[in-house]
């Protein structure tokens, strides 16, 4: 069986909203999108998995978390500058995670328990990043301010520019951690062989 475990998709879309949608702070909101699998045992859950897990380019993985950014952001002339005065995210985090569908013999619960919820905790981690990358964003951004720009257009290729920088530091920061975590010895592979191994 393949450990395959892809677990940061990156789905951003930075775009203005209306400045009527303009609120105070901001929280992400979380959610979970499970996908049914089949099996009585942990070897069987494993290879349904295997079979039906998500989708990433050519490979079905385990689980995956996505996200949707967008932003309220106000581009403001002053003098001959620039600057942006609001930039708000809403930012909806999505972690997709096998469930299976139909009820497990009470060993096999426990085990698959203690694996599935090993598996979220992995993305959540995915997950605060994703948070921490964009109260990044927003620090850098409020108050972004480009000389010579009284039509507001060098700086929207300036913010470009820094939220690439900005999301890249992001990404590595995924695979690095997917590194140790799906590394020799590392957690998730411990999490495959107990499961696989158990009953």
């Amino acid at each position: 069986m393949r450990a395959e475990f892809i677990s940061c998709m990156l789905a951003a879309a930075f775009a203005s909203l209306p400045a009527a949608a303009l609120a105070e702070g901001w929280q992400a909101v979380e959610e979970v999108r499970p996908y049914a699998i089949s099996g009585t045992s942990g070897a069987a859950l494993y290879e349904s998995i295997g079979a039906r897990g998500p989708e990433v380019g050519a490979s079905r993985v385990i689980a995956h978390t996505t996200f949707k950014l967008t932003w309220t952001r106000k581009y403001e002339p002053q003098g001959n500058a620039c600057v942006i005065t609001t930039n708000k995210p809403k930012l909806i985090i999505t972690y997709t995670l096998p469930k299976p569908s139909v009820a497990l013999p009470p060993a096999v619960k426990s085990s698959w328990e203690s694996f599935v919820s090993g598996v979220a905790a992995h993305e959540r981690v995915h997950g605060e990043t994703i948070k921490e990358m964009v109260k990044e964003i927003e620090t850098m951004s409020i108050g972004l301010t480009v000389a010579d720009d009284p039509e507001c257009k060098k700086i929207r290729a300036e913010l470009t520019r820094r939220l690439g920088e900005i999301s890249g530091r992001q990404r590595q920061r995924g695979r690095d951690f997917d590194k140790v975590e799906m590394g020799d010895g590392g957690n998730v592979q411990q999490l495959i062989l107990k499961l696989v191994n158990g009953p």
